[in-house]
Parts: C-alpha cells; sequence; structure tokens
C-alpha cells in the first residue's frame, strides 16, 4: 500500500522522499528509486491522483516551440533581428517572418524593428543548439508601442494568468489596463498611471503568494482596496471546463501541462492557450 509523506503545496526539496510504495507515479521534478518517490528540484508539490510532480519556485526561462513571449531588439542584423528573451539565449527574428509584407535587401529595418523596441513574438524553432528562432507572423504578434514592462518569474506564468485567464482578466476588468503576458517571465501592460501601479502591485503579490492557497479571493480583496470599486469573478462551468480541457490537452504543455497562454488579452491568442492549472 502506498503511502504520500508530503501534502499536496507543500515546498519540496531535492532528495526528499515523497512517497513510499508502487502505487505513485514520479512525473516532472521526481524520479522513483526503488519504492520511493524523490524530489529532484525545489519546487511546490503537486499530487494530481497517483500521479506526483513537483512545480518549479524558480530558474530561468528556457524556450520552447510554439511559446507567445515578449521580447527585445539587442541588435539589427544583416538578416533581421536580434532579441533578448530573458531566457540565456538570444533568439533571432528572420526578415521572411517579420512582416507579411516583402521587405527588400538592403531596406531600412528600423522602421520595422528599432533597437530597444519591445515586441510579442511566438518562438518558432529552437535547435538541439539552443539557436532560437522567432516571428511576428500570426494573431497578436506585434510590435508593442507605449505602455510599461516589468518582469516576473517565469515559473510564475500559470497563476499570473489563472486558470483560462481568469486571474489576469480580473486585474484587467479592476484596473482597466491592456495585460500581456509572456511565457517568459515578460509583462505588458499600459493604463492610467496609478491603475498601472495597482496592477504591477497585484501581479507582484501572485508572484510572491502564488504557492499559498487562497491566492485568488486574496488579490480580489487586494483589488478591490485598491480601486474602491468591487471586483466580479469570472465562473466556468463544468461543461466548458471539460470542453478546454478537451481541446487543449496537447501540443506544447510544460510541466504536463502546468503552463498557460494569456489568451484574455487585447488579441484573440486562443490558438495559442494551453491548459493551466486551476486558482486554488
Amino acid at each position: 500500500m502506498g503511502e504520500l509523506l508530503v501534502k499536496d503545496r507543500e515546498i519540496v526539496v531535492p532528495g526528499q522522499i515523497i512517497a513510499k510504495g508502487l502505487d505513485f507515479l514520479p512525473s516532472h521534478g521526481t524520479y522513483r528509486l526503488n519504492d520511493d518517490v524523490i524530489a529532484n528540484r525545489l519546487g511546490m508539490l503537486s499530487v494530481e491522483g497517483k500521479v506526483i510532480r513537483t512545480i518549479p519556485m524558480s530558474g530561468r526561462y528556457i524556450p520552447q516551440r510554439n511559446d507567445t513571449i515578449i521580447g527585445k531588439v539587442a541588435d539589427i542584423l544583416m538578416s533581421g533581428w536580434l532579441f533578448d528573451i530573458n531566457a540565456p539565449y538570444t533568439a533571432v527574428l528572420p526578415l521572411k517572418d517579420a512582416s507579411f509584407d516583402f521587405i527588400a535587401k538592403g531596406a531600412d529595418l528600423t522602421k520595422y524593428f528599432n533597437l530597444e523596441d519591445y515586441a510579442v513574438v511566438k518562438v518558432s524553432n529552437v535547435t538541439s543548439q539552443n539557436l532560437v528562432d522567432i516571428s511576428v507572423k500570426g494573431p497578436g504578434l506585434k510590435r508593442l508601442r507605449g505602455g510599461r514592462i516589468i518582469y516576473a518569474n517565469s515559473h510564475k506564468v500559470p497563476r499570473i494568468i489563472g486558470k483560462k485567464g481568469s486571474m489576469v482578466s480580473m486585474i484587467k476588468r479592476a484596473t482597466d489596463c491592456k495585460i500581456v503576458v509572456g511565457q517568459n517571465g515578460v509583462i505588458w501592460l499600459e493604463g492610467s498611471p496609478e491603475m498601472e501601479v495597482i496592477a504591477i502591485a497585484a501581479i507582484k503579490k501572485i508572484e510572491q503568494e502564488s504557492h499559498i492557497s487562497g491566492l485568488t479571493d486574496r488579490v480580489k480583496e487586494f483589488l478591490e482596496k485598491a480601486t474602491g470599486k468591487p471586483v466580479v469573478l469570472e465562473e466556468f462551468d463544468d461543461q466548458r471546463n471539460d470542453q478546454y480541457n478537451n481541446e487543449n490537452n496537447h501540443g506544447n504543455n510544460h510541466d504536463d501541462n502546468y503552463d498557460d497562454q494569456d489568451h484574455s488579452t487585447d488579441f484573440d491568442n486562443s490558438k495559442y492557450a494551453q491548459k493551466g492549472e486551476q486558482n486554488e
């Protein structure tokens, strides 16, 4: 008979025995040694039925194909642009993936993207040598103008977004800010200065308290106090949840579908949406 030694959502450290017996199945962040399931990284334990995994608490963003992220132009090349994507590696935006327009050889590339410009891009390819190609051809992929950029732990992005965008949608409704959350932890937002400050504070609160139960209610209370107006939580019925899970239970899902894509922003990004965890 198997025995779970650590409660769901508790913090575990590498080498810690999480469960004994063959009833439990190790997944991401865990491994089996004889009859024991052991953690191989610092993270929060997640138990789904008999499957055990750990959700990392820190670490750099590692790009994967089809991720939608926010990058900054770091250099202009003869054949495109070099982007800083908040990762150990830079990414290249080739001319052919920069615009639906034909870009002639020798054209002034700063008309499309200049140094220090930010853009919402999609990771189109990652080679075995960690060479990263990106594209701005697709729904919602574009150069960002104005607004403000902040950085968050990329492993906390699913909590910032919430299930089907519920958390970030709540912040947007409360502050009237436009918000785009990249899977690499780079976040763009635009609104009135005072509401931008509130939105940033809410995002930082989620980032710092993502491992504590009751997060949605605490963020709701914070937003109501900060804005002085009631905040209504979105509700999703079981049928919509089942349909969503069935439609999105495939593709490029990090850590067993733990990551979520922000499809509640001011553009239609549902094509890239991935199933995320529940807020509670």
